[in-house]
């Protein structure tokens, strides 16, 4: 399918606009960059907790952090999550014995704000099987066995978790749970009370795991330019291979700096995105280059830079077709995947719409910045005797 045929755009001849934009994106990323000390990492390479809360009733962020603020040392990030009704709540902790106090930290803060109830009384919502069955077994003695007691717990949770994901609203609610009679309703109410909210899951990071995994992180993205680099050099020559990675490179750090200027986190999944630009922008660039070595035999008495050309508007309907269509589904998950793949998805917005003019305007014109170079220097360099002439493509051919 193509979507233009016989076009014949001068993209090179409107390289520089692409050029200064690239050099003012890289310049003001690298100094938003330094002026904040680096990247802003997420919880996962800085280590601290993630706290996912469904709240029964709509509660603001600044509600939460407000109930949070003074209790735990460092950055507090408050992001609503797939409905409005859940929350996010991640705590920057810098050691062990703060992630270890760090869930009851976080709970106690929650029930101190928004339960107002007696603090000897059972918390329904959060509570276990067990702390389900201690509770009814002092209420009703000898009136239910152990095991009677155990299944009704076990009901009781069941229905809370799956009939009403997590918000029971009123303990009356239970009424027509099997086995929940009007004495276990009663025993309940003197015992037990419904949280406005709920505690879906509660991760920990620590300190030491985050520096690792940013470590890692940064490895995984350097060797895997350099396995890129080695590839292309050994498919096509190597600056090739060097014109790819410094393309590559070049839409890596404006994607980083566009993160720091719009002060958003860097986390696990945005490494994850930053790898598949990697490969996209990589694939892409590929793709021009191999219809350029295509191209060189049948054009040769033409200029590389006519071939340059002719090669980006023979590729440009599948450039169009793959990277428009990448483009969309990374808008439409940008705009409706919710907190949890914002960072995600507004890597790949931006890593796409870098990538995919980078080799067209940054790629490109470094192979015809070579090329002119090396006949420059060819030019006025006498030829050594017996010297072999050069392809169109830069390699040596054997004397005839």
């Amino acid at each position: 399918m193509e979507i233009f045929k016989n076009t014949n755009f001068d993209f090179l001849g409107k390289k520089w606009p692409f050029i200064i934009a690239s050099l003012v994106l890289t310049v003001a990323g690298v100094a938003s960059l330094a002026m904040k000390g680096g990247p802003r990492y997420g919880i996962d390479f800085k280590g601290g907790t993630v706290t996912t809360v469904r709240f029964a009733n709509a509660v603001t962020e600044d509600q939460i952090r407000a109930a949070l603020t003074g209790k735990i040392p460092g950055e507090i990030v408050v992001q609503r999550d797939t409905t409005a009704r859940d929350m996010l709540i991640s705590t920057e902790l810098r050691d062990e014995k703060e992630l270890n106090a760090a869930r009851s930290v976080v709970m106690d803060s929650l029930a101190a704000a928004f339960n107002g109830k007696d603090g000897s009384k059972l918390d329904l919502s959060n509570a276990g099987q067990g702390a389900v069955a201690d509770r009814l077994r002092s209420q009703m003695g000898a009136a239910m066995n152990e095991d009677q007691l155990q299944e009704v717990s076990k009901a009781i949770l069941a229905f809370r978790d799956t009939q009403k994901s997590g918000m029971l609203g009123t303990i009356d609610a239970l009424s027509g749970v099997q086995g929940v009679n009007a004495q276990v309703i009663d025993a309940l109410k003197k015992e037990a009370f419904v949280a406005p909210y709920q505690i879906g899951g509660f991760d920990l990071v620590g300190p030491k795991v985050g520096n690792e995994l940013r470590t890692q992180a940064i490895n995984a993205t350097l060797m895997a330019l350099a396995g890129m680099l080695i590839y292309i050099a050994f498919r096509f020559e190597f600056i090739y291979g060097l014109a790819a990675v410094i393309a590559v490179f070049h839409d890596t750090v404006i994607t980083i700096g566009l993160f720091s200027l719009v002060d958003k986190e860097i986390s696990l999944t945005v490494i994850a995105a930053l790898l598949t630009l990697v490969g996209f922008s990589m694939n892409d660039t590929i793709v021009v280059f191999d219809r350029i070595r295509e191209n060189l035999p049948s054009m040769r008495k033409e200029k590389f830079e006519t071939i340059v050309n002719t090669s980006i508007n023979q590729t440009l309907s599948r450039t169009i077709l793959t990277s428009g269509l990448t483009f969309l589904t990374a808008v439409a998950l940008w705009l409706f995947g919710g907190p949890v793949l914002n960072g995600f998805s507004f890597a790949l917005v931006a890593g796409i719409i870098v990538g995919t003019y980078s080799s067209i305007f940054i790629a490109s014109p470094i192979l015809i910045w070579w090329r002119n170079w090396m006949e420059q220097r060819r030019a006025g360099t006498p030829p050594t005797p017996g010297a072999s002439p050069v392809s169109a493509g830069g390699k040596v051919k054997a004397a005839k």
